[in-house]
C-alpha cells in the first residue's frame, strides 16, 4: 500500500521551500566548505574538512526525506472537510476530566506539527485517538505520559495558523 502523508498547502510550500534552501544555499556552502578544507593538506587532522563532509551527509539525509514526503503528499483542504466528527484539519477543545483543564487542539500533517501552539499531527497518539470523534463524547486516551479521561467539548474548522507573528 502506498504511503500517504495528508498535509495542508502550507505545510507542501513550506517542505518545498526547504528542499530549495538546502540544494541552492546550504548544499553549495558546504561543497565550498569542504574544497577550502581541503587547501589545508592532511586530512587525518583536519577537523573542518570532516565537519563539512558530516554537514554533507546531513543534508543530503534530509534532502532524501524531504523527496520521499514530498513524493507521498497529499494536499488536502480541511475548509472543504466535514467537521462534526473530528478529522484532518479540525480544531478540537477537549477537556481533562481528572482536572478541569481544557486544551485546544488543531490536526494537521507532521510536517506542520507544533504542539507548543497546540497543532498536532494527525499520527501522534493523541490525534490517532480523536479522529471520528464529536462533541459529548468521552474517552480514555492512552498517551506516553499515561492514560487520561477527556471529554470532548467542541470540535469545529478554523483557518489554521501555523505560525505565529
Amino acid at each position: 500500500m502506498e504511503k500517504m502523508e495528508p498535509m495542508t498547502l502550507f505545510g507542501y510550500e513550506k517542505l518545498q521551500a526547504e528542499v530549495k534552501d538546502l540544494k541552492t544555499v546550504k548544499r553549495p556552502q558546504t561543497v565550498k566548505d569542504i574544497e577550502e578544507a581541503l587547501e589545508h593538506g592532511d586530512l587525518k587532522e583536519n577537523a573542518e574538512y570532516h565537519a563539512a563532509k558530516e554537514q554533507q551527509r546531513l543534508i543530503d539525509g534530509r534532502l532524501a526525506e524531504l523527496a520521499e514526503l514530498i513524493g507521498s503528499a497529499k494536499i488536502v483542504d480541511p475548509s472543504e472537510l466535514e467537521h462534526a466528527r473530528i478529522s484532518f484539519g479540525s480544531t478540537v477543545v477537549v477537556c481533562d476530566l481528572d482536572t478541569d483543564e481544557e486544551m485546544t487542539y488543531v490536526i494537521v500533517g507532521g510536517c506542520e506539527s507544533n504542539a507548543a501552539n497546540g497543532l498536532i499531527s494527525f499520527n501522534s497518539p493523541l490525534a490517532k485517538q480523536l479522529l471520528g470523534h464529536e462533541e459529548g463524547d468521552e474517552l480514555k486516551v492512552r498517551l506516553p505520559g499515561g492514560v487520561k479521561e477527556l471529554e470532548i467539548v467542541e470540535v469545529r474548522y478554523q483557518e489554521i495558523v501555523f505560525e505565529c507573528h
